[in-house]
């Protein structure tokens, strides 16, 4: 064979490799066209063993492409239901869906997780990425508080069921916050009813503070309104009561300062009723419980 014979064969062979594909690629667009259920961009992700997935995302993360780390961790959790990789990819998501702020995604996920493994080694860490997700959700006072309601709820599991992990330090600072903002909240509605002079209604919310919230850092104001509002409805004693066990347990607060003087107005001074459910409250202040 001449070397002009050989040259145009070969021509020949690459000019039907290159229609062959174009006409498989065309067919593949087709394909996808016709069909909604493929999606072209996720085609052969699937391909990849779990293990290959897994450590694709992990470098996902590190260059900080949160997106596609959980779309590989979502795919390894999809396809390999119920294996050991698809448990740590949905750790994995979990985590990656809260860095990303999609908290209701990172709670299914979190919450998932819990239901199938709530065992394994990687639970504590799970539970109070849940309980993170919740804090993320605390609004200001003023809004509504469920979101604080959960956060203590999520925390308490870390560490009533792991109390030896790492995270119950943390835990515990979720619930301080968590139960301040809900306090917060009593106090608000509370100073609401005051200034409406609707005092039954504003002891109500703050006795809520004093008997359930005591520990936060709503106590001492709580305290004060209750002298101000028992003052105004005629109820001294009950005023007094509280002005006394404010001044035992907060002896330098402004909030003590001004109640005194609201007292000290009307001729009257703090003096404990040991009868009173406010000095039941005050014992337990004492106590630090």
């Amino acid at each position: 064979m001449d070397y002009a014979r050989s040259e145009g064969m070969m021509k020949t062979a690459r000019a039907l490799l290159a229609s062959l594909v174009i006409l498989s690629a065309g067919a593949l667009i087709s394909s996808c066209q016709s069909d909604p259920d493929i999606d072209i961009t996720k085609l052969g992700l699937n391909n990849d063993p779990p293990d290959v997935l897994y450590n694709q995302a992990l470098a996902n993360m590190k260059a900080g492409n949160m997106a596609e780390a959980a779309r590989k961790f979502d795919a390894i959790d999809r396809e390999n239901p119920f294996s050991e990789w698809a448990r740590k990819a949905l750790v994995m998501s979990t985590f990656v869906k809260y860095r990303q702020g999609k908290i209701d995604d990172a709670l299914a996920s979190g919450n998932r997780y819990m239901a199938q493994y709530p065992k394994s080694e990687d639970a504590a860490y799970v539970q109070y990425l849940i309980g993170l997700s919740y804090s993320k959700q605390i609004s200001d006072v003023t809004q509504d508080q469920r979101a604080s309601s959960k956060t203590i709820e999520a925390m308490q599991a870390v560490i009533d069921n792991y109390p030896d992990s790492e995270y119950v330090d943390d835990a515990q600072a979720k619930i301080r916050y968590a139960r301040d903002q809900l306090a917060g909240k009593e106090m608000q509605v509370g100073r609401y009813y005051l200034e409406r002079k609707e005092y039954l209604a504003a002891v109500s919310r703050f006795r809520i503070v004093v008997e359930k919230y005591p520990n936060t850092n709503q106590i001492e104001e709580a305290l004060a309104r209750l002298v101000e509002a028992y003052y105004a409805m005629g109820i001294v004693e009950e005023a007094q009561t509280a002005a006394a066990v404010l001044g035992h347990n907060y002896p330098d607060s402004q909030w003590y300062a001004d109640s005194f003087k609201l007292l000290q107005s009307g001729g009257a001074e703090p003096r404990e009723n040991k009868g009173s459910w406010i000095s039941a409250a005050g014992r337990k202040l004492l106590l630090g419980s």
